[in-house]
């Protein structure tokens, strides 16, 4: 959703068309909501169903451009929509997406400990599948990159660069 034109205002919340709960302020991003009426960066469009290849390479482009909290809801649909097999490795991703996003608005506890717990899935995922790079996806690099950040988060009082942080999901072809 990228503005209140897809929303209403009922009770003093936004809803969307369904009548659900949806927070219509536009966000920074960062993902943390804006006043009514600022300029924010368009939203990923949630409840879209991608073929893998797609939600890796959107994936990709969104955490390149500093955007991990947009990043994590193209993986949060790939992990709502995809085949059950698969839902550890997407949840995972999502959760190392979520991670970095707090790093980069100065969370260093939150950003560390989804890093890691993003890490773990994506590593028990890996073990238990005995499948290391579906979808092309370098899993042991992604792993690695997310353990090294979280103690780099830890180690500082800094917030951290998303863009310049994030992951090579495809271990540097991107």
């Amino acid at each position: 959703m990228t503005g209140t034109s897809e929303t209403r205002r009922a009770g003093g919340r936004d809803r969307d068309a369904e009548g659900r709960a949806r927070n219509a302020r536009p966000r920074d991003g960062l993902g943390r909501p804006l006043p009514y009426g600022e300029a924010g960066v368009e939203r990923a469009p949630e409840g879209v169903v991608r073929r893998p290849v797609r939600t890796v390479a959107e994936a990709q482009a969104l955490l390149d451009a500093g955007r991990p909290f947009h990043a994590h809801e193209v993986f949060e649909d790939a992990w709502k929509s995809g085949p059950e097999e698969e839902r550890g490795l997407w949840r995972g991703l999502a959760q190392l997406a979520v991670g970095l996003t707090h790093a980069a608005r100065g969370n260093a506890t939150g950003g560390a400990r989804l890093l890691r717990r993003g890490a773990g899935a994506v590593e028990e995922w890996t073990a238990t599948t005995g499948r290391p790079r579906p979808y092309d996806l370098d899993l042991a690099e992604v792993i690695r990159w997310a353990r090294e950040l979280a103690a780099v988060v830890e180690s500082g009082d800094e917030r951290v660069d998303a863009a310049r942080e994030s992951p090579r999901l495809r271990g540097g072809a991107g």
